[in-house]
């Protein structure tokens, strides 16, 4: 499951992302409208957390834009605001629930878990790129119909490159999501399990490589032309 998180405050928008990745998900983050927008044009949510006051353009556009365009992701509002009348506002516009803040961690992974469920028939039970896929019931993994045995976290860095396949990912993002901690940038964790990756899915075996370094920036899954 992939979530996007929009909220400028940037302490509670990392505590957002933080805890969700604790509960298994994928998360991208915006600290305003502006980039809210480029994310959902360039990527398939499952959910998404949408502060309602942000710099460039507000909650409320945002999501006024979305449903004009008939994207029906799930839509989680938050805001400091309480009135009834803003509540009722925010979900005439479109918004499947809404949250006022200060709220518990606990609530709010709750409520994501109460929308995700509603869609629950469009979950995606395999993830694939060319001749790679990852199946998400069985853990199974394959390449060119080879089966390929991984361990726990070179699971996780796999998955977590088909979710992302042609975007580039920076090593922080990458220790980010897969270890849960803040990338310290004299380690080299994230080298240590590429290359344990590399040697399984990207051996002599196949023909074409699919991770790729992208130099001083971090790395790619992708079929080079």
């Amino acid at each position: 499951m992939r979530i996007l998180i929009t909220e400028d405050e940037l302490k509670l928008l990392k505590l957002i992302a933080r805890r969700l990745k604790q509960e298994g998900f994928n998360v991208d983050m915006a600290g305003d409208g502006k980039l809210c927008m480029e994310l959902i044009s360039a990527y398939d949510y499952d959910c998404i957390i949408l502060d309602i006051m942000l710099p460039s353009m507000d909650g409320l556009s945002i999501l006024q834009n979305l449903r004009a365009k008939k994207i029906n992701t799930p839509v989680l509002l938050l805001t400091a605001k309480n009135s009834v009348d803003d509540r009722v506002k925010g979900l005439e516009t479109g918004a499947d629930d809404y949250l006022t803040k200060p709220f518990s961690m606990e609530e709010l992974v709750a409520r994501v878990r109460v929308l995700l469920r509603r869609e629950s028939k469009n979950i995606v039970n395999e993830l694939s790129y060319s001749d790679l896929s990852l199946n998400l019931i069985t853990r199974e993994v394959t390449r060119d119909g080879r089966k390929i045995e991984l361990t726990i976290k070179e699971y996780s860095l796999l998955e977590y490159f088909l979710r992302n396949k042609e975007r580039i990912l920076t090593k922080a993002q990458i220790a980010e999501n897969i270890w849960n901690y803040d990338f310290e940038y004299d380690s080299n964790i994230v080298e240590v399990y590429i290359n344990y990756l590399r040697r399984k899915v990207d051996n002599k075996n196949f023909k074409e490589k699919l991770i790729h370094n992208v130099r001083g920036i971090g790395y790619v899954l992708k079929v080079k032309k």
